[in-house]
């Protein structure tokens, strides 16, 4: 099994998502060129929790953080399929590991600023 490698990508200015700039095109680009993987784990600090928590969602709705921006930016959504057994994989692998962690089982994906 190969494994895909692990990235650190910094979300950026909510409005990456349409302006025409190098770091977009370096985003956009770096999608094509990697195999496509059965499921992402994305760590966000804009969801204050008392313990790592898991999006349980199997469609979770798209929640925008942030203000002051265009329209078209709350418009964007981002469609992507929750994975709840992955969720609570992860949550079970973090407390193996002595981190107590639990699962919700609605909230949605937060577009930071920049990531839809």
């Amino acid at each position: 099994m190969n494994a895909l490698p692990t990235l650190f990508v910094s979300h950026g200015a909510p409005t990456l998502l349409y302006d025409d700039c190098p770091a977009r095109d370096f985003l956009l680009e770096l999608g094509r060129t990697l195999p496509r993987p059965k499921a992402i784990l994305c760590l966000s600090a804009h969801w204050e929790t008392a313990q790592p928590t898991l999006t349980g969602a199997a469609r979770p709705e798209t929640i925008h953080d942030f203000y002051g921006f265009s329209e078209r930016l709350y418009q964007a959504e981002y469609p992507a399929p929750g994975q709840p057994e992955l969720a609570q994989r992860v949550a079970g692998l973090l407390h193996t590991a002595g981190l107590p962690a639990t699962v919700h089982p609605r909230h949605g994906l937060i577009t930071a600023p920049g990531f839809p």
